[in-house]
């Protein structure tokens, strides 16, 4: 049966190379394209999921982090006294004006940060110290702003709402979800940037003391401030990212990729099986006129299936994992993962098999009695 599977499938070298194209190109576009979606579902939280906070308290219905609202600085003084709180401190998110060299005016997502050190934010440092910050107007610009603002060096000025900083620093892997540079400096520095900021703040970070769980801290916070709201490292990354998914048709936009990757996979499978199936109609007569069950050719064409499947993916993970390099080199973050690797390997199995649906049904009618006519 192995062989006879092997053979009926290798008949035609040609359409079984279309078959492994077809199988490639679909785990290609399933993988390159999630990877690409999970990259930027990444970066919409990266600076949550980096920063030493347990619990962020936030504005009352503020949708992500990039987009955060004002509310009285003092609420850190009352976090600090509950019970469970190790330290919080306030922190300023917001889109600034940054005037560039060329006389261009871009904008940046300014990161204030009350002991930036601290809360390690920024976490990556290639050049300078993030206990520098607050000695002066100082930042730190991400690496990633070379897209955007042009080249800088550590030492360089740079303008924001109207007030001369120095360069610093330079951080690396800060990259927000909206492609906007993101810059760090003090929290004074930051508030002092927007008269609407007086006196005002947009987050407050808390950290939570050792023994203590999060989630009960962030309950008991909670009753204290009935302004706001309180999240904690987990709950906040995914109201962040669950913004992002349902405000831009993120979540549709890759459904409908995933489903023409499967869509195109099953076609050309299916279709080259079942043109294997009748172009083989006498051999598969011949396995029914010696005994053969139908089962047994089912496990014929589900080898086939599965032949296709595992080269087919061979092929189309290799491609996805030799372009991330090129893709990174254009700030582009293709996130792969071995656990969605085998997610998509698992699929590919599945897709396969279920082309070769098409064809049990025309060889489960062959008459075992077409071997002998002439």
């Amino acid at each position: 049966m192995v062989s006879l599977a092997r053979k009926n499938l290798l008949h035609d070298r040609i359409r079984f190379a279309i078959t492994l194209a077809g199988v490639a190109f679909a785990v290609t576009l399933v993988l390159v394209q999630v990877g690409l979606f999970l990259g930027l579902l990444g970066k919409a939280t990266v600076t949550i999921e980096n920063s030493n906070a347990d619990i962020w308290i936030v504005a009352k219905n503020t949708p992500n982090v990039d987009f955060g609202n004002p509310f009285p600085e003092t609420v850190f003084l009352r976090a600090r006294g509950v019970p469970g709180v190790e330290r919080a401190d306030n922190a300023i998110v917001q889109f600034v004006n940054i005037q560039l060299p060329s006389g261009a005016t871009e904008n940046s997502l300014v990161y204030g940060i009350s002991d930036p050190a601290y809360w390690n934010l920024p976490w990556k440092v290639e050049a300078g110290r993030a206990e520098d910050l607050s000695r002066g107007y100082n930042l730190i610009m991400d690496r990633s702003a070379v897209l955007r603002f042009g080249a800088f060096d550590v030492g360089d000025y740079r303008e924001l709402g109207g007030r001369r900083f120095r360069i610093i620093g330079r951080s690396a892997e800060a990259e927000s979800f909206t492609t906007t540079p993101i810059v760090f400096m003090d929290f004074g520095n930051a508030q002092s940037l927007l008269d609407q900021l007086n006196g005002q703040t947009t987050y407050v970070l808390v950290k939570v003391a050792s023994g203590y769980d999060p989630k009960e801290v962030a309950a008991r916070l909670r009753p204290m401030f009935p302004f706001n709201d309180v999240h904690t490292r987990d709950e906040w990354a995914a109201a962040s990212r669950g913004y992002w998914i349902e405000s831009t048709g993120l979540g549709m936009s890759m459904g409908v990729t995933v489903f023409l990757g499967i869509l195109v996979g099953v076609v050309i499978v299916a279709q080259t099986l079942y043109t294997s199936a009748v172009e083989h109609i006498r051999e598969f007569g011949t396995v029914k006129a010696i005994g053969g069950s139908n089962w047994d050719i089912y496990k014929i064409l589900g080898e086939q299936a599965l032949i296709a499947a595992v080269c087919g993916f061979a092929l189309g993970a290799g491609a996805s994992y030799a372009v991330r390099p090129a893709m990174a080199n254009l700030h582009l973050t293709v996130l792969l993962t071995p656990q969605f690797s085998g997610i998509v390997f698992v699929g590919t199995l599945a897709m396969c098999l279920s082309a070769a649906l098409f064809s049990f049904r025309r060889v489960a009618l062959i008459d075992p009695a077409l071997v002998f006519r002439g």
